[in-house]
């Protein structure tokens, strides 16, 4: 008995902790005190923003397809949730990957109001 109690216990701490991938977009419009825009989100997506790379230059225009980083080569699974149903799941790795992501395209981290826009794109696709 007892370890069926330890196993549901870990198995409603592992489902408490995921989340969908509209959360975020809801977390980062709360956090930005406005409304994501599809149409931002995706301008944002394909312009170069500062330096010589935008998002797309290794998720692609299309990120419901699979990428490949600009300077490594390496592999990127698609990024749109439509295309790959473990995207926007764990807020570790969200934070994680807005963090690095920004820092390489912008010199700098990406405002609430830049992640909220671009999550309202990402979930717009199909």
């Amino acid at each position: 008995m007892r370890h069926i109690l330890i196993i549901a216990t870990a198995l409603f701490a592992a489902t408490a902790q995921a989340e969908v991938p509209r959360d975020f977009q809801l977390r980062f419009e709360k956090e930005a005190g406005a409304a994501a825009s599809i149409e931002r989100g995706a301008r944002f997506f394909t312009s170069k923003q500062g330096g010589e790379w935008s998002c797309a230059s290794c998720h692609t225009e299309r990120p419901t397809q699979a990428g490949r980083h600009a300077k490594t080569d390496k592999a990127i699974t698609p990024l749109a949730p439509s295309a790959n149903a473990e995207r926007f799941t764990d807020a570790a790795k969200v934070d994680k990957w807005f963090r690095r992501n920004c820092n390489d395209t912008l010199n700098r981290l990406c405002s609430a109001q830049e992640k909220a826009d671009v999550m309202a794109w990402l979930l717009a696709l199909r």
